[in-house]
Protein backbone atom coordinates (compact mmCIF):
# COMPACT_ATOMS: atom_id res chain seq x y z
CA UNK A 1 0.00 0.00 0.00
CA UNK A 2 1.07 3.57 -0.60
CA UNK A 3 1.50 6.14 2.17
CA UNK A 4 -1.73 7.78 1.03
CA UNK A 5 -3.56 4.45 1.31
CA UNK A 6 -2.11 3.93 4.79
CA UNK A 7 -3.23 7.40 5.90
CA UNK A 8 -6.76 6.92 4.58
CA UNK A 9 -6.83 3.54 6.34
CA UNK A 10 -5.79 5.33 9.55
CA UNK A 11 -8.89 7.55 9.37
CA UNK A 12 -11.07 4.51 8.73
CA UNK A 13 -9.45 2.64 11.65
CA UNK A 14 -10.71 5.43 13.91
CA UNK A 15 -14.29 4.93 12.72
CA UNK A 16 -14.01 1.15 12.90
CA UNK A 17 -12.74 1.30 16.48
CA UNK A 18 -15.83 3.23 17.57
CA UNK A 19 -18.41 1.47 15.42
CA UNK A 20 -17.25 -2.01 16.44
CA UNK A 21 -16.69 -1.01 20.10
CA UNK A 22 -13.00 -1.95 19.82
CA UNK A 23 -11.92 1.23 21.58
CA UNK A 24 -8.41 -0.07 22.28
CA UNK A 25 -7.76 0.26 18.51
CA UNK A 26 -7.65 4.01 19.08
CA UNK A 27 -4.18 3.55 20.55
CA UNK A 28 -3.20 2.45 17.02
CA UNK A 29 -4.67 5.65 15.57
CA UNK A 30 -3.14 8.29 17.85
CA UNK A 31 0.35 8.67 19.32
CA UNK A 32 0.64 8.44 23.12
CA UNK A 33 1.10 12.21 23.30
CA UNK A 34 -1.36 13.22 20.57
CA UNK A 35 -3.27 16.44 21.16
CA UNK A 36 -6.92 15.84 20.28
CA UNK A 37 -9.32 18.80 20.32
CA UNK A 38 -13.03 18.33 19.68
CA UNK A 39 -13.94 21.85 20.81
CA UNK A 40 -16.90 21.92 23.20
CA UNK A 41 -16.97 18.12 23.29
CA UNK A 42 -13.54 17.90 24.94
CA UNK A 43 -9.78 17.68 24.62
CA UNK A 44 -7.59 14.66 25.29
CA UNK A 45 -3.96 13.60 25.19
CA UNK A 46 -3.14 10.30 23.51
CA UNK A 47 -5.10 7.39 22.16
CA UNK A 48 -5.81 5.88 25.58
CA UNK A 49 -7.64 9.03 26.75
CA UNK A 50 -9.58 9.20 23.49
CA UNK A 51 -10.53 5.52 23.89
CA UNK A 52 -11.71 6.07 27.47
CA UNK A 53 -13.88 9.01 26.42
CA UNK A 54 -15.35 7.27 23.37
CA UNK A 55 -16.26 4.19 25.38
CA UNK A 56 -18.08 6.32 27.98
CA UNK A 57 -19.70 8.58 25.36
CA UNK A 58 -21.16 5.68 23.38
CA UNK A 59 -22.22 3.43 26.27
CA UNK A 60 -25.95 3.98 25.55
CA UNK A 61 -25.59 3.76 21.78
CA UNK A 62 -27.19 0.73 20.17
CA UNK A 63 -25.65 1.52 16.77
CA UNK A 64 -23.06 3.96 15.48
CA UNK A 65 -21.91 4.66 11.95
CA UNK A 66 -18.99 7.01 11.44
CA UNK A 67 -18.75 7.59 7.68
CA UNK A 68 -15.35 9.01 6.77
CA UNK A 69 -14.89 10.51 3.31
CA UNK A 70 -13.16 13.03 1.06
CA UNK A 71 -9.75 12.51 2.64
CA UNK A 72 -7.43 15.24 1.35
CA UNK A 73 -3.91 13.99 2.08
CA UNK A 74 -0.67 15.95 1.82
CA UNK A 75 2.53 14.01 2.57
CA UNK A 76 5.91 15.58 3.30
CA UNK A 77 8.41 12.81 4.07
CA UNK A 78 7.49 11.33 7.48
CA UNK A 79 4.78 13.91 8.16
CA UNK A 80 1.34 14.35 6.66
CA UNK A 81 -1.81 16.40 6.96
CA UNK A 82 -5.25 14.95 6.34
CA UNK A 83 -8.66 16.60 6.19
CA UNK A 84 -11.47 14.06 6.50
CA UNK A 85 -15.20 14.66 6.36
CA UNK A 86 -17.24 12.79 8.97
CA UNK A 87 -20.97 12.14 8.91
CA UNK A 88 -21.90 10.09 11.96
CA UNK A 89 -25.07 8.48 13.23
CA UNK A 90 -25.25 7.69 16.93
CA UNK A 91 -28.50 5.85 17.62
CA UNK A 92 -30.17 4.63 20.80
CA UNK A 93 -32.14 1.40 21.00
CA UNK A 94 -35.39 3.20 20.08
CA UNK A 95 -33.82 4.60 16.89
CA UNK A 96 -33.49 8.19 18.11
CA UNK A 97 -30.10 9.80 18.41
CA UNK A 98 -27.75 12.36 16.93
CA UNK A 99 -26.23 13.08 13.53
CA UNK A 100 -23.02 15.08 13.94
CA UNK A 101 -21.41 16.24 10.69
CA UNK A 102 -18.08 17.99 10.34
CA UNK A 103 -14.44 17.45 9.51
CA UNK A 104 -11.19 16.41 11.13
CA UNK A 105 -7.91 18.18 10.49
CA UNK A 106 -5.14 15.73 11.32
CA UNK A 107 -1.37 15.97 11.53
CA UNK A 108 0.16 12.51 11.26
CA UNK A 109 3.69 11.21 11.65
CA UNK A 110 5.32 8.01 10.51
CA UNK A 111 6.36 5.92 13.52
CA UNK A 112 8.06 2.54 13.79
CA UNK A 113 4.51 1.13 14.09
CA UNK A 114 3.21 2.97 11.02
CA UNK A 115 1.36 6.26 10.60
CA UNK A 116 -0.25 7.78 13.70
CA UNK A 117 -2.13 11.01 14.34
CA UNK A 118 -0.17 13.40 16.55
CA UNK A 119 -2.68 16.28 16.44
CA UNK A 120 -6.37 16.37 15.56
CA UNK A 121 -9.00 19.07 15.61
CA UNK A 122 -12.68 18.54 14.90
CA UNK A 123 -14.86 21.23 13.36
CA UNK A 124 -18.59 20.77 13.69
CA UNK A 125 -20.64 21.85 10.68
CA UNK A 126 -24.02 20.49 11.76
CA UNK A 127 -25.48 18.62 14.70
CA UNK A 128 -29.00 17.32 14.20
CA UNK A 129 -31.28 15.29 16.41
CA UNK A 130 -32.54 12.05 14.90
CA UNK A 131 -36.14 11.35 15.95
CA UNK A 132 -37.29 7.83 16.74
CA UNK A 133 -39.01 6.20 13.75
Amino acid sequence: MSDRDDLVALTIRYATAIDTEQYSLLTKVFTNDAQVDYGEVGQWTGGAEVAEFMKAAHVLAAHTMHRMSNQAVDIDGDKATIRTYVDALILLENGSGANPVGYYDDHAVRTTDGWRIVRRSYTSVRLAAVPAP
